[in-house]
């Protein structure tokens, strides 16, 4: 490999981060001349054959994410055993270089940030992909109030967590990403959904807010104890600047119970503009995990920095199927009226009520009866004579003929005692 560059085409230049897992450089590609940023991952990494498995098909599907709020993948390889990730160039900072520069944003540029990651995610889950590992670190910000231009926002290193989750890099039983933003559900090993990158959202957008996180603790042991017994303070509580509305919003993204937090990205950026236009949250329903919003924003894709709802929906959303209506219940038949003393249709005696009534027979019913026995009988008395007839020792010198005769003749003493009773 030449000095500089990676597989003779990516010239390295500058490192723009490093991290437990990667070290990022800015870089020229000199195939198609444009500015490129390539991220090489850590040697430990490296070294295992089934996370770099895992992590090229990641790279593939992230891949073909092509969305405003996402940071673009161009390329995967490996040279001389670093295996390296092209992306998209972000001229910008993260939203960790962002907190730390300038600490707590107000409540409108933190709304903004979360619109347009909500706008990121919710394209990549329509698309079956979790991030898993959401935080200030992995959102490049571009312009707004403390930059120049419009602000933008956009995710990156979708999949790597996915890699890591699935090698044996990590033990079994434990989790990836860092501490504070692991949703309880990841705590406890769960499998991640929607619900768990909006948790992780929303822990992004308190710090935002207040400059601090919601739950603080100096291991993951004590972390998860505090999200089980512990409720985050509502933002405005550090921050008097943030309005009430939008407070409840972040929070709701904070719920434990999934079931009572948003259940998609788009979700939670309905809940992000009606907390910043001074609507109660409350009053955007539960919808449950997995189901669709209640409040659907609009379908305009691009990323702006205008606070409508052009910036969380990203796709239209099909009709749900029809539901197949039940067959219509039949009403019962009315029942016969008991007849009683005194009705002019009854002409004879009245029976009392719940007696048992009569069942009158036809001669022609009677007579079918009749034949139908008849003839049963008869094949019964022939097949006992047929088995009687073969299964008989005639060694042991018993009398065949006497013996099916006997059975014959019993038989036929039957038929006559049964027509005898149907005569009757």
């Amino acid at each position: 490999m030449e000095a500089g560059t990676l597989s003779g085409r990516y010239e390295t230049g500058e490192r723009l981060g490093s991290g437990g897992m990667s070290n990022v450089y800015k870089a020229t590609d000199r195939i198609l001349e444009r500015t490129v940023a390539v991220k090489i991952l850590a040697e430990h990494l490296s070294d295992d054959d089934r996370f770099v498995a895992r992590f090229r098909r990641e790279a593939l599907a992230v891949a073909r994410l092509i969305h405003p709020n996402i940071v673009q993948v161009y390329d995967s390889g490996v040279d001389d055993g670093r295996h390296y990730i092209v992306m998209e160039y972000v001229a910008g900072r993260s939203g960790a270089q962002l907190l730390q520069r300038h600490g707590p944003v107000d409540a409108e540029t933190a709304a903004e940030i979360g619109i347009q990651a909500c706008a990121g995610l919710d394209y990549a889950h329509r698309r079956g992909i979790i991030h898993r590992d959401v935080k200030p670190g992995n959102l490049m910000i571009t312009g707004g109030p403390v930059g120049s231009g419009d602000l933008v926002v956009k995710l990156t290193d979708f999949g790597i967590a996915r890699a890591i989750e699935q090698t044996r890099i990590t033990q079994v039983g434990s989790v990836v990403g860092t501490a504070a933003y692991l949703s309880p559900e990841q705590v406890r090993g769960d499998e991640a959904t929607p619900a768990t990158d909006a948790y992780a959202l929303g822990v992004v957008l308190y710090q935002f807010l207040t400059g601090r996180l919601p739950y603080e603790g100096s291991s993951l042991a004590e972390l998860a104890v505090r999200q089980q017994n512990e409720k985050p303070l509502p933002p405005s509580t550090y921050n008097s600047d943030v309005p009430t509305p939008m407070s409840a919003a972040v929070l709701r993204a904070l719920e434990g119970d999934t079931s009572r937090r948003y259940a998609s990205a788009d979700e939670f950026a309905t809940g992000l503009q009606m907390g910043l236009e001074g609507e109660d949250v409350a009053d955007l329903p539960y919808t449950g995990e997995g189901h669709t919003p209640t409040r659907v924003l609009g379908s305009d894709t691009t990323a702006t920095r205008h606070l409508d709802r052009t910036t969380a929906q990203t796709e239209y959303r099909p009709a749900p199927s029809p539901t197949r209506r039940p067959e219509p219940r039949r009403a019962p038949e009315p029942r016969r009226a008991t007849p009683y003393a005194g009705d002019p249709r009854v002409t004879g005696p009245v029976p009392p009520i719940g007696a048992a009534q009569p069942r009158k027979r036809s001669a022609f019913s009677r007579f079918v009866r009749f034949v139908l026995a008849l003839i049963a009988l008869v094949l019964v008395a022939g097949a006992v004579a047929t088995a009687v007839i073969l299964t008989t020792d005639k060694a042991a010198g018993v009398h065949i003929s006497k013996v099916a005769g006997d059975t014959v003749n019993k038989v036929v003493e039957e038929v006559k005692e049964l027509v005898s009773n149907n005569k009757e």
